[in-house]
């Protein structure tokens, strides 16, 4: 069982950075594929960044060149850096542990993030 707990949302102007935490408990926290998902209020849940237990990442389209996602295994928490946040970033950001790519387990309580224009 892994608990996940995001912060570090909030209200940025357009242009403006944030970065978001996930802490998670448990002692497999190094093994797991950790990604980041997002949504819009009326859209479709969508993966916005992943990192493999092995460091590989993966970003979607969207947010490729403006937002970083990392993990400190030490610290069993998550990171995504996003910079040159534009309004339709505007969504609740959740972070998600699983044991491959394409398929997540267990789920944060997410936290929003809002770019004003």
């Amino acid at each position: 069982q892994v608990q996940l707990v995001e912060s570090g949302g909030g209200l940025v102007q357009a242009g403006g950075s944030l970065r978001l935490s996930c802490a998670a408990s448990g002692r497999t926290f190094s093994s797991y594929v950790m990604g980041w998902f997002r949504q819009a209020p009326g859209k479709e849940r969508e993966l916005v960044a992943a990192i493999t237990s092995g460091g590989s990442t993966n970003y979607a389209d969207t947010v490729k060149g403006r937002f970083t996602i990392s993990r400190d295994n030490a610290k069993n928490t998550v990171y995504l850096q996003m910079n040159s946040l534009k309004p339709e970033d505007t969504a609740v950001y959740s972070c998600a542990a699983g044991w491959t790519l394409r398929k997540y387990d267990y789920w944060g309580q997410g936290t929003q993030v809002t770019v004003s224009s």
